[in-house]
């Protein structure tokens, strides 16, 4: 199941409070800055290996009670920071567990080779000639 098909929204908490930055005298006056708040090891949307997951490769952004925090405060409305957070939040989840590709190791191409080597010759007569012979 797709990350931004499970209902999150019951287990998301949301903080609003004043922000900094653009808006100018309505700054002073409206809470448009949103916090987002979801607890990884409460969370009955997700397995105990996607919550495993998640805390390992967000462990940055989680807080010391198990809080995962976005916070948005570059919008001048509440409501489009709150949709910012959101779009955030499934974005870091669709990250964290998305699995790596494996690396398949390959061998040098014999082009690729062959260059160096005229590299390093040209780089080693190069240096020969600067040496002084008396």
């Amino acid at each position: 199941m797709d990350i931004t098909e499970r209902d999150f929204e019951k287990e998301l908490q949301f903080q609003a409070s004043r922000s900094g930055g653009a808006g100018g005298q309505n700054v002073n006056k409206v809470a448009t800055k949103v916090e987002l708040r979801f607890h990884v090891q409460d969370s009955e949307l997700l397995t105990e290996d996607e919550k495993a997951i998640v805390q390992e490769k967000l462990a940055a952004r989680i807080n010391s009670d198990g809080y995962l925090q976005v916070v948005c405060q570059t919008e001048r409305s509440q409501l489009q920071n709150k949709n910012l957070c959101i779009s955030r939040f499934h974005e870091l989840l669709r990250q964290a567990l998305t699995p790596r590709k494996k690396r398949k190791a390959t061998k040098p191409t014999r082009a690729s080779v062959k260059q160096r080597l005229e590299s390093k010759k040209r780089q080693a007569q190069k240096k020969a000639d600067r040496r002084f012979t008396s």
